[in-house]
């Protein structure tokens, strides 16, 4: 770490921009593997489930981890993961149906497809009422003010339990249907960790430098924004590369399994060394998520979709969040 922060250094004035540079280009090469693993036959809802989401959210549990070595606000990590979900479940998800249109399975196609779907879209259920349930959790732990400690135990725990239940039933249709993992499968998840420590080690960097900046001109209270905006950028690029190529099944996927890393288990990681204290502005926040996810809930329930006109209503959503926040 020492010496990637010597090399940046040497940069001077373009260290910022090398260091958002190195960020960006390693989550490009994680899309880059993930195509490559869509195409030795990973399904979309296993790499949506299991795969992206940590590939995606690997800057926001870095971002949580990174803070508790240099101490910062517990809030700040709070409105980071606040933001990464709520963007999800809105924008990222909004302007994807408004562009390529979310519609359901065609019912002149064979029966093997529509079963696919109909277990793409029951996997895709599971998935909202995890994130209900965790931000639900997260607000009744949270109504005393702040989470403590053995919060942090809690959310670790629930995370640990939601993933093996992931991989279980992975491997019980792996199972059923006769299929195996690629034998590449080993060397890409060396070059994903690859990825990682590069990720780390931008991101441990740019918190440093935002900490000794004038706080006159960077108010501290903007580390959670600005640091969510930037850990939104792999999501957004993962919702417009498979949007484009017509995968909107992991699109959905893929952004509400994120939100599963983000609450509960930065939030966990953090609480576990640091407490987070809640404010009204927080509260309001998490209601609003478990608002959102009761509506995406409701439309891919009864309707298997999201119409177009719901899905402006929810860019015009976050819209409305960023006003609110920054304000």
């Amino acid at each position: 770490m020492d010496f990637f922060h010597h090399a940046l250094s040497a940069f001077g004035s373009y260290a910022v921009a090398v260091a958002l540079f190195l960020f960006i280009i390693a989550n490009l090469l994680v899309i880059w593997r993930l195509e490559s693993l869509s195409a030795k036959g990973v399904e979309g809802t296993v790499l949506g489930t299991i795969f992206m989401p940590f590939c995606s959210g690997m800057g926001n549990m870095v971002f949580a981890w990174v803070l508790t070595r240099h101490p910062g606000s517990g809030s700040d990590v709070m409105i980071n993961c606040l933001f990464n979900n709520i963007t999800n479940l809105t924008l990222l998800i909004g302007v994807p149906a408004l562009i390529w249109k979310m519609s359901g399975i065609n019912k002149k196609k064979s029966k093997a497809a529509q079963r696919a779907h109909q277990m793409g879209r029951l996997s895709l259920a599971l998935n909202l009422v995890a994130v209900l349930f965790f931000t639900l959790i997260t607000w009744l732990l949270a109504s005393d003010g702040s989470l403590t400690r053995m919060d942090g135990f809690v959310f670790i725990a629930l995370f640990v339990f939601w993933l093996c239940f992931h991989v279980y039933d992975v491997q019980k249709t792996n199972l059923l249907q006769k299929k195996s993992y690629p034998k590449s499968l080993p060397l890409e998840a060396i070059l994903l960790l690859l990825c990682a420590g590069i990720v780390v080690a931008s991101t441990d960097w740019l918190v440093q430098w935002f900490q000794q900046q004038d706080h006159r001109l960077l108010p501290k209270h903007l580390l959670g924004w600005l640091s969510g905006g930037l850990m939104v950028l792999p999501n957004a690029l993962l919702a417009f590369y498979y949007g484009a190529k017509n995968r909107m099944d992991v699109v959905y996927t893929s952004q509400t399994g994120d939100a599963h890393i983000c609450i509960p288990l930065c939030l966990g990681i953090f609480a576990v060394f640091h407490p987070i204290s809640m404010s009204p502005l927080l509260n309001q926040c998490l209601l609003g998520l478990m608002m959102l996810s009761a509506v995406h809930l409701f439309f891919v329930t009864f309707f298997g979709r999201l119409p177009r006109p719901i899905a402006a209503l929810l860019v015009f959503a976050f819209g409305g969040f960023m006003f609110a926040g920054l304000s």
